[in-house]
């Protein structure tokens, strides 16, 4: 694969100067394993913001082609049981929206990166308008022509080229997507603009805080090794950044909106099974999950 690479001098989240920046390690361009010293491969700088805690590669590894990491088939970038819609999928976001939203009368919500379209069945089952963008071809046709949404409600477009009416929308969602994107903040301030005043925006992103990745970097330290399992930035599933709850707020200090609800979701440990049972109260406990669930609110 081929990059150009991008120098970050400020927070993409809060906008600190580059000398407000920690390097945590490096990053190899696919598994790392126990002994990264004995793969061959590229890597790239992992720093954090002292400010916010956001985490984040730099240089920003940015392919010649976004085919490189999204243009594979569908099938191939996901396990078997993510084309199983349950019934009860995304229920507790829409019932959460439902609550925080005082139960309002003809919602209207916007699901960015909407993949097959699972989101957006399920917010019409719960009588919201819903529409999506997706802008990997492949997912876009599994949506149109597998799961059944109407080509009205789904663009093929990235949220960088996308155009809605402003204060459209009561409802967004930015489900596993903004770790995925160069520059999330401006694509929170763009999505804003679509928001109608009041209205609730629902992200879940990797956290910077997880466990997991701490006890992960403490074995790389132990070997003297100067290697991080943070994100993932030239090999799947291609995360560019980790957030805090505190990148968050300071990026709403400037976009006239408010965090108003936050949550650690444990998901899994990716360490041995037998150690689940004291790890998972234990994130549970220190707010170390590997999720972060941020609800925010439109002045």
């Amino acid at each position: 694969m081929k990059y150009n690479f991008l120098n970050i001098s400020e927070c993409n989240m809060c906008g600190a100067p580059e000398d407000s920046f920690i390097t945590l390690g490096k990053r190899l361009n696919h598994s790392q394993g126990f002994n990264p010293r004995k793969k061959i491969g590229i890597t790239t700088t992992i720093c954090k913001c002292k400010n916010c805690n956001l985490i984040f590669s730099n240089p920003l590894p940015i392919p010649e082609n976004s085919k490189q990491h999204y243009g594979i088939p569908v099938e191939n970038y996901w396990k078997d049981d993510y084309f199983k819609i349950d019934d009860d999928y995304f229920n507790y976001q829409i019932q959460t929206f439902l609550k925080l939203s005082q139960h309002k009368p003809s919602l209207t919500a916007l699901d960015i990166g909407a993949g097959i379209g699972k989101c957006m069945k399920s917010l019409e089952k719960s009588n919201i308008t819903a529409y999506g963008i997706e802008p990997t071809k492949q997912f876009y046709d599994r949506a149109i022509n597998k799961t059944g949404i109407d080509r009205e409600k789904m663009k093929n477009v990235s949220i960088e080229n996308a155009t809605f009416e402003k204060s459209y929308f009561d409802f967004i969602t930015f489900g596993a997507v903004l770790e995925h994107l160069y520059d999330p903040s401006k694509s929170i301030e763009k999505s804003l603009e679509w928001l109608k005043t009041g209205g609730l925006m629902h992200i879940e992103v990797p956290s910077s805080n997880w466990l997991t990745n701490k006890i992960s970097n403490l074995f790389y330290r132990l070997q003297g090794l100067d290697y991080v399992s943070n994100i993932s930035p030239m090999h799947t599933p291609y995360h560019l950044y980790e957030f805090s709850i505190k990148s968050f707020k300071e990026m709403a200090k400037n976009n006239d909106c408010d965090v108003v609800y936050s949550k650690y979701i444990i998901a899994s440990t990716y360490l041995p099974r037998i150690l689940s049972p004291i790890l998972k109260p234990l994130m549970k406990y220190t707010n170390t999950g590997m999720q972060l669930e941020i609800w925010i609110k439109k002045k």
